[in-house]
């Protein structure tokens, strides 16, 4: 079985990358090489993560191998003396020497020499996407300029900050190395300090992370379990996205006509025009149609204008495009799946009461279900889930989580007491060592590393930043957002399972025990050259957790948020239950909206049914600019259809359209920005072609 354990996790975790990727990422849409690296990034962190509890058991295995060298070789004569004494003590009989058990090997024993390997391909490999080519990426895939050198100066200017951050750390170490007398720099040693600078930087970030997922996870399970909690929080984030929504459309429409005086200005002779034309390429479908149909070809460009862009001025304006473009389209589809979940739980509250035990919905799912399903995910069985089982489930879960939530806060505060032993995971290792019951010290280290980096890795997922970065489900994730995750990934990932070794003393840095250390460690070089950072900064920074969970329980960064004006969820707050009220209003518009959708749906789907032409089709549809007249209604009586006069469809038209006008409504089609990237790119002439809308290295 060696080797055949690490074979299996390799293959399985590649499988839960994908798996995960495909649930923010567009394959078809992205281009290649950001979703390559994206996946590469994810596969070599969750790799680190699941690879590790092998190598703890293997480095058990080998620390057992090496007690029993030390011991010294017993005469089988000697050995049935001991073997007879032991028996006739454990009869009651005068005690002898007591042998220690067997080494045995584990099922997942991985043999010497691979793990070292594996993990320098592992750990290098992500220190380089992290710190040079995953910030390059994401700078080149938003830079304005027109040319790969423009693209590739941009890009390194702007991660100049990046880079000045880890050359700072890097250098102040490297001077504390060359002062020190007793130390000498080699080529190890250095390699010992970048690593040392690198983990450094992320562990800054890890405690923060990990001291805000410890308390709201397990928080949010315990919500979910209510829908009328969910239910205003939902209504909250309506009203605060509608403001957002506003404001990329405002903005798009302003970078629009930005556009729209630059393509006037610049004809189609000026030196200059192929750079509007790629501009014109990233804007929607429908300035693209306008801009071609009121183009003048046959005006001439004249030397001496005075009013014709700068190439900076230009390129300033491409990168305002994509920005405006990716920030409208973003909150777009936001919109659409905020409203959907709270219509869902809509659903939810109202079906508690429901005394036939039928989940009925107000609207039917857009998304396909199988067929296996939809038969045994019945009505019923829906309210019993939706209504009874999830809520305890939740209730369930959060409490598990909360009691973790304790082991780790407790065990970081006390890991770096090597006597007594205080910290938990290192008492429940023990224990599962001492009998050398591998498939408990798998099981206990899998669970533990999984808890630290699901709480980890879900603040990833949750964080936004402004429009810069956010995750969003239903394959809406822009290249930004996934370069800039996997970077944090990579970042994270090593001081994470150094700081989980730490909190079980398998870190001889750290506990200072002359053990065995693990094959990850040992890449890392001695800790011991930078002492203060092994000594000070990896034992007490760490107890910042408890601090930030403290914090966190009782929300005074969102109390910070509100003060500075950043609108939060706050229960007891006015600002709160005013944008509540709002999200309501929006909400009772917004299905108004939408039934009235499904209603001219249905009669369509009548007419074509009956009648087979739906060229035809009389039904006025309020959302396409394609039909337009007065609608021709069904009579109930009979199977007649009588045209209402024109006074008749003007008090239809005010019934219809008594609530508060829509300020908000989509300037293009709900999916008119993808649309136009997917079925037309502008040309000069007039003519269009098949493009993709995601691809970042299209205009070079």
């Amino acid at each position: 079985m060696s080797g055949v354990a690490l074979a299996i996790d390799i293959v399985a975790v590649f499988v839960l990358a994908v798996l995960v990727l495909s649930r923010y990422a567009d394959f078809r849409k992205q281009h290649c090489l950001v979703v390559v690296a994206t996946l590469l990034a994810w596969y070599l962190c969750f790799l680190i993560v699941f690879i590790l509890p092998l190598d703890v058991t293997t480095t058990i295995y080998r620390q057992c191998t090496v007690d029993h060298r030390h011991i010294s070789p017993t005469p089988v004569s000697n050995l049935t003396s001991a073997v007879t004494v032991n028996i006739n003590s454990s009869n009651g009989s005068n005690p002898g020497p007591q042998l220690p058990p067997p080494c045995i090997k584990p099922w997942s024993y991985i043999p010497d020499g691979i793990l070292p390997v594996f993990w320098r391909v592992v750990y290098w490999t992500s220190q380089f996407l992290t710190w040079i080519l995953l910030p390059f990426m994401q700078s080149y895939a938003r830079s304005g300029d027109f040319s790969i050198t423009g693209k590739v100066k941009t890009a390194l200017v702007e991660n100049a900050i990046y880079y000045g951050t880890y050359l700072l750390i890097f250098g102040t170490l490297l001077i504390y190395v060359a002062a020190h007398p007793g130390l000498r720099l080699d080529w190890p040693q250095l390699q010992t300090i970048g690593i040392t600078a690198a983990n450094t930087w992320g562990l800054f970030l890890l405690v923060l992370l990990l001291g805000y997922g410890l308390v709201e996870l397990p928080r949010s399970c315990w919500m979910a379990a209510q829908p009328h909690h969910l239910l205003l929080r939902s209504q909250f984030k309506v009203a605060k996205l509608l403001t957002e929504r506003v404001e990329a459309e405002e903005t798009l429409e302003d970078v629009m006509e930005e556009v729209r005086k630059v393509s006037n200005t610049v004809r189609y002779n000026h030196p200059l025009r192929k750079y509007v034309d790629t501009i014109l390429r990233k804007c929607p479908s429908e300035f693209q149609e306008r801009t071609g149909r009121n183009m003048d070809d046959y005006e001439d460009f004249e030397e001496s204008s005075s009013s014709s862009p700068s190439e900076r001025s230009l390129v300033k304006l491409h990168k305002q495009v994509i920005s405006a473009v990716q920030s409208q389209l973003q909150t777009q589809v936001q919109w659409k799946m905020l409203l959907d979940r709270a219509f869902h739980l809509e659903d939810v509250t109202r079906n508690q009461g429901n005394g036939d035990r039928q989940f009925m919905h107000t609207f039917p799912s857009s998304e396909p279900q199988a067929w296996l399903v939809r038969v045994l995910y019945t009505p019923r069985v829906e309210w019993f889930w939706e209504c009874v089982v999830r809520g305890w489930c939740y209730r369930g879960l959060a409490l598990l989580l909360a009691a973790f939530t304790v082991v780790v806060v407790w065990s970081e505060c006390t890991f770096f007491s090597t006597s007594p032993v205080l910290s938990l995971f290192a008492i429940f290792i023990r224990l599962a060592e001492s009998t050398y019951n591998y498939l408990h010290i798998q099981s206990a280290c899998f669970i533990s590393i999984s808890f630290l980096s699901c709480c980890t890795y879900w603040t990833v997922f949750r964080i936004r930043v402004f429009n810069y970065y956010h995750l969003a489900a239903h394959q809406h994730t822009d290249a930004y957002s996934l370069l800039f995750s996997g970077m944090l990934f990579c970042r994270l990932t090593p001081p994470l399972c150094l700081n989980f070794l730490g909190l079980m003393h398998m870190d001889t840095a750290i506990s200072h025990q002359a053990r065995e250390q693990t094959a990850y460690t040992s890449i890392m070089g001695s800790m011991k050259v930078v002492s203060f950072i092994a000594d000070g900064f990896y034992i007490y920074y760490p107890m910042l957790v408890l601090l930030l969970c403290i914090a966190t329980y009782f929300s005074l960064g969102t109390r910070c948020l509100n003060l500075l004006g950043f609108q939060q969820f706050m229960g007891d707050s006015e600002m709160t239950s005013d944008l509540v009220d709002e999200g309501k209003e929006l909400l009772k518009r917004e299905k108004r909206k939408r039934q009235r959708q499904e209603e001219g749906s249905s009669r369509r789907r009548v007419w074509k049914e009956r009648y087979g032409n739906p060229s035809a089709e009389p039904v006025r549809n309020r959302n396409h600019s394609d039909v337009a007249g007065d609608s021709m209604v069904p009579s109930r009586a009979s199977s007649t259809y009588v045209g209402p006069s024109h006074r008749d469809s003007d008090c239809m038209e005010l019934l219809q359209d008594s609530e508060a006008l829509d300020f908000n409504a989509d300037s293009f089609p709900d999916n008119g920005l993808q649309q136009g990237a997917e079925l037309g790119r502008y040309q000069p002439a007039g003519r269009y072609f098949s493009m993709s809308h995601s691809r970042i290295f299209d205009d070079v």
